[in-house]
């Protein structure tokens, strides 16, 4: 049994064309208006496959086709949300993959043990709303639902209120369920399957990630009049710890990554010292004990930085995901599955988050990597050949038919 690639690669076109950029890729932020256009286009191919569609609290789309009376699902599971000025695979490939594993299921009348489940996951991406892969976070009982509804965006609005708008504040309770197996196919996000020649990863789990936020308060004034020797600068003050948090991944070494993504300045006019600065910092490693290490060094860097200066700051570690192992009933099956499809693959670490580390928590998880080109992703350039696609998809296919049991 295989995918039907020609389908697969219109759906990937079709749904790519909600919020496409001039540039071909992708701005479809969770819960704006283009993300209800994607989350009404996939409803209504999951309806036509036949599937049983509901809709959860958090606005999480389940499409369940049957299996026998009382069995766990099997979970296929992505999300459609992009972040700014993306690309088209990161997170609907996943989705679309799971779907036409549906389709094929229903094109060549197959009957499973256990029912098969497309999950479509709510504000993965942490654009809009923090933190990131919220919706499964409360899914799996690890972040509370008053908190996520209370989650804003920069101009203030809930995301109760746009779950609401647009259409998708659901009725099924979003608490954790029992399931056989979730499974997740991903872009890779980094150079390791281009750069070997491979089609296919087999993900053994995700590294650990630690999200903070950092708001410097020094004292607006003009740009002219005001000596140097009197000011208190944020953004100096901001520049030194965006400099500091590169030189921890440095000092440390080994594989941990460190990044400051978002800089918001205030009042970020040419003729102003800027009076306030926020701004985010991500930290990644494979190892918990290596974020242990990092995350005082951030402190005493940004302690430091404002000392200099003479400014305040408030800094908040505010999310914090363990070093998650996926499940080694789920991986082996996964690998067995990429062994019958022929393609070449190889086991793999993800240095992405993704939902699957939340329902890891819950169930047993694993995940399919196919190749990103030159690793990117993250931007309009993100791109992943149809060939690489459907031995993923095919790797997919295998595992789950697997999983769910012939009836």
């Amino acid at each position: 049994m295989k995918i039907d690639r020609s389908r697969l690669e219109r759906s990937i076109q079709d749904l790519g064309r909600i919020g496409e950029t001039a540039r071909g890729g992708l701005t479809r932020l969770a819960l704006t208006d283009d993300d209800r256009r994607a989350r009404d286009t996939m409803v209504r191919w999951m309806r036509e496959a036949g599937l049983h569609v509901t809709v959860d609290r958090m606005g999480n789309i389940f499409a369940e086709r049957a299996g026998e009376p009382g069995q766990p699902p099997v979970l296929i599971g992505s999300h459609i949300d992009s972040v700014p000025t993306g690309g088209k695979y990161d997170g609907q490939l996943g989705v679309l993959c799971g779907l036409e594993i549906l389709r094929t299921l229903g094109d060549r009348g197959a009957r499973t043990r256990h029912p098969v489940t497309l999950v479509i996951f709510t504000g993965e991406e942490g654009a809009r709303f923090q933190p990131a892969m919220i919706a499964s976070g409360v899914l799996a009982g690890k972040i509370a639902l008053e908190d996520a509804y209370n989650a804003r965006d920069r101009d203030g609005i809930r995301l109760v209120d746009e779950l609401e708008r647009i259409g998708y504040l659901g009725p099924e309770p979003c608490v954790p369920r029992a399931f056989r197996a979730y499974l997740e196919l991903h872009i890779e996000q980094g150079p390791f399957l281009e750069e070997e020649g491979r089609s296919v990863g087999v993900v053994e789990g995700i590294v650990a990630i630690a999200w903070s936020r950092l708001t410097i308060h020094g004292v607006q004034d003009h740009a002219g009049p005001t000596p140097m020797r009197i000011r208190h600068d944020a953004l100096v003050a901001a520049a030194e710890v965006v400099a500091g948090v590169r030189r921890i991944a440095s000092a440390i070494g080994g594989e941990l990554v460190t990044t400051v993504g978002r800089l918001d300045v205030s009042p970020n006019i040419p003729n102003a010292i800027p009076g306030r600065v926020s701004l985010s910092i991500d930290m990644r490693d494979p190892s918990d004990a290596t974020l242990d290490v990092a995350l005082p060094r951030l402190d005493r860097v940004v302690r430091e930085a404002c000392e200099r200066e003479g400014v305040r700051y408030e800094l908040e570690h505010y999310w914090r995901v363990p070093y998650t192992p996926f499940d080694r009933q789920v991986v082996a099956v996964v690998e067995r599955a990429a062994q019958a499809t022929g393609a070449s693959w190889r086991r793999i670490l993800s240095g992405a988050g993704h939902d699957a580390q939340y329902m890891a928590a819950i169930g047993p998880a694993g995940m399919i990597f196919v190749p990103s080109r030159d690793g990117r992703s993250h931007c309009e350039e993100e791109f992943t050949a149809i060939d690489d696609i459907e031995h993923g998809a095919n790797t997919l296919l295998g595992a789950v038919v697997e999983l769910a049991g012939r009836a």
